[in-house]
């Protein structure tokens, strides 16, 4: 029972509820105090999100691919040439993320 609640699934869903709160209380809190430290802290957050996020898709690609590789070495180059075009794919993503999060 314990182990099935600590589960990635689990982990990741808590998380994404915890975020959606937070955003739900920065968007009310700038009309509430006036200011601006949670509204610039909501950007910060979600660049940093953005980063996690791809660091955890390219290494989980990286890590498929590396293991396709050991398994068919005959095909080790164009499983690496995927691997590049959807490694850098998600960088594109990523820079486009980061250039919406960073808008103010």
């Amino acid at each position: 029972m314990i182990r099935s609640l600590l589960s990635a699934r689990s982990l990741y869903t808590v998380a994404a509820v915890v975020v959606m709160l937070m955003c739900a209380d920065v968007a009310s809190a700038q009309e509430a105090t006036g200011g601006r430290s949670l509204i610039d802290f909501s950007a910060a957050f979600s660049v940093g999100l953005v980063v996690i996020g791809a660091a955890l898709g390219i290494s989980r690609l990286a890590s498929a691919a590396y293991e396709s590789m050991a398994r068919q070495p005959e095909v080790s180059g164009s499983i690496q040439t995927a691997m590049i075009i959807a490694a850098a794919l998600i960088e594109g993503f990523t820079f486009y993320a980061l250039f919406i999060c960073s808008q103010k």
